[in-house]
């Protein structure tokens, strides 16, 4: 009777890891392992924590075993998991120092505690195991809309039954007013996956721009299939969106193929999104006619690019102001959020005023600088010169052939010129030295007497100091913060140079330094081009663009 007892409890052992191993869908040998594990541990809180005890579980029957290992050594210290090798050598001849002797322990027999700890030992195995299994089926799965059902909510943020896991909405992943129950299907965008000690692993998104992007490809075959691209969106989450598209197909309009017959295939995605209003975008490679775009629906008069500091201009009639700032600024920033440019708006009249402003300003510089009326500089500033540079170094033809100027009044203007130039130098030369700027500086390629002052107030004073200097301490840095971008000035703003230009200035103070050679700079420009050229040759060509157009679903 004792016999048939034993086996009823060697035969549950295994039902119940079979039944474990399929509630929880892992591997039969992970609960089996985790058994072990269990009674392991039991079994040292029993014979004592000093002994090292292993444990195993027939996988086929369920009969328990359990043994004292004991590793052979020459001088025992510890008599609890060390044995001798001439006493390991009468239990097995062929032992060796460094071999372990497994000597068999009589069963166990479980009192409440030790099945209580033996018990939570299991769920904490079983638990690691399945976030294991969880991590390595979702982990290649960012970047995907998955559906669950909301299994509750904490403090805003909604756990997600996903079947076979259980993933979290953050309260600031889920859209404004969006208000979840118990049993309600959701469908999110799978964002990150990550390995945690506690709690969910799996984080869903409502509010991430690519979750409206797979929307459409969900919705619109041609998106899908890679005839339409999506190549960005910005979201204002439950309340306003835009998304540039563009085809690969010249007899396919991006902008219709999203929007379908009677706006069918936006509004679906507008519905899953809480009326969230979506304008689409006609995608153009010429910036100032996707910033155009961006705008919808407001018109636009001129552009202005400074394609250096990825700012643009733009002026819109007087009427349409409101209009492109939209509500609270939500149209011109969701268009900057699109593009990657800021965009600055302004209306024709104050433009007018603005350029007004800086011809009284050029104009009063001549006056100044040149010693000369207020006609005469009006003249020049009227004529495109917008600095004393420009006057002191042109061709004498472009000044004499200004109406009223002749050959000798040109010449005098340009003498004036000069000697102001040669007089500001002497001045920054002067000021340089104070400011204990080296003279090795100068030698610099593309560094004049002024930006040399710029650097030295800076602290930047010798060849060195220039060569440490990173791109963007000289030409500065915008980031995004709360959605509006920060600008942070260099110490060369002002003097027009382009990033491009200050790398190229620091790589030739670093040369001049000595910390890299001529050599490994032409090195690096053979590389760089090299990888362009296979970048270029490995592009797919993108195909004709249909006309510009947008749409607006609400």
């Amino acid at each position: 009777m004792a016999q048939a007892g034993v086996s009823a409890n060697r035969l549950e052992l295994l039902q119940i890891a079979d039944a474990v191993a399929r509630e929880k869908a892992i591997d039969r040998q992970v609960v089996i392992t985790a058994m072990e594990d269990a009674i392991q541990k039991a079994a040292k809180s029993r014979y004592g924590s000093e002994n090292e005890i292993k444990a195993e579980v027939d996988p086929k029957t369920g009969e328990i075993s359990l043994a004292r290992l004991l590793e052979v050594v020459e001088d025992v210290t510890m008599e609890a998991t060390q044995i001798s090798l001439a006493e390991a050598r009468r239990k097995n001849p062929a032992a060796q120092v460094g071999d372990f002797i497994a000597e068999p322990l009589p069963p166990l027999d479980f009192g409440r505690v030790a099945a209580q700890n033996a018990k939570q030992v299991i769920v904490q195995k079983v638990r690691e195991a399945e976030r294991e299994r969880q991590y390595d089926e979702y982990k290649d799965r960012v970047g995907e809309i998955v559906n669950g059902i909301v299994k509750r909510v904490e403090y805003g943020n909604v756990i997600v039954d996903l079947g076979r896991a259980e993933a979290i909405v953050r309260r600031d992943e889920t859209l404004p007013r969006e208000n979840f129950r118990y049993g309600d299907r959701i469908r999110a965008f799978v964002y990150d996956v990550r390995r945690e000690q506690r709690g969910p692993q799996i984080f869903l998104s409502r509010t991430h721009p690519e979750f409206m992007a797979k929307l459409f490809a969900q919705e619109v075959p041609e998106v899908y299939e890679g005839i339409v691209t999506i190549k960005s969106v910005a979201r204002d989450p439950g309340s306003r969106a835009k998304i540039a598209v563009v085809s690969r197909d010249s007899s396919i309009d991006p902008v219709g193929a999203c929007v379908g017959m009677r706006g069918s295939r936006v509004q679906a995605v507008v519905n899953e999104l809480q009326g969230e209003k979506i304008d689409i975008i006609q995608w153009s490679p010429d910036a100032a006619t996707f910033i155009v775009n961006a705008l919808a629906p407001a018109e636009v008069v001129k552009v202005v690019l400074d394609e250096d500091a990825e700012r643009i201009e733009v002026v819109v009639p007087d009427q349409q102001l409101s209009l492109a700032i939209g509500r609270k600024g939500q149209n011109v920033r969701l268009a900057s959020q699109l593009t990657g440019w800021d965009i600055d708006i302004m209306t024709e009249a104050s433009e007018s005023e603005r350029r007004q402003a800086e011809f009284a300003e050029r104009s009063a510089t001549f006056m100044e600088a040149l010693d000369v009326d207020e006609v005469i500089a009006q003249l020049l500033a009227s004529e495109g010169f917008s600095s004393v540079e420009e006057v002191a170094f042109v061709e004498p033809s472009e000044i004499s052939s200004i109406e009223g100027f002749d050959e000798n009044t040109a010449d005098e203007i340009q003498t004036r010129a000069r000697e102001h130039l040669e007089k500001l130098e002497a001045e920054l030369d002067a000021k340089r030295k104070a400011l204990g700027v080296a003279d090795a500086l100068m030698e610099v390629p593309g560094l004049n007497t002024a930006m040399l002052v710029a650097l030295g107030e800076n602290g930047v004073k010798t060849v060195e100091d220039l060569a440490d200097c990173a791109t963007d301490d000289l030409a500065g840095w915008s980031e995004r913060k709360d959605k509006e971008t920060i600008r942070h000035g260099g110490m060369l703003d002002g003097f027009g140079l382009s990033r491009p230009q200050i790398e190229d200035l620091i790589l030739s103070a670093r040369v001049k330094a000595g910390w890299i050679s001529e050599a490994d700079l032409v090195a690096e420009e053979t590389e760089g081009e090299s990888q362009f050229e296979s970048e270029a040759e490995a592009e797919a060509p993108a195909g004709d663009a249909a006309p510009a157009g947008d749409a607006d679903a609400s």
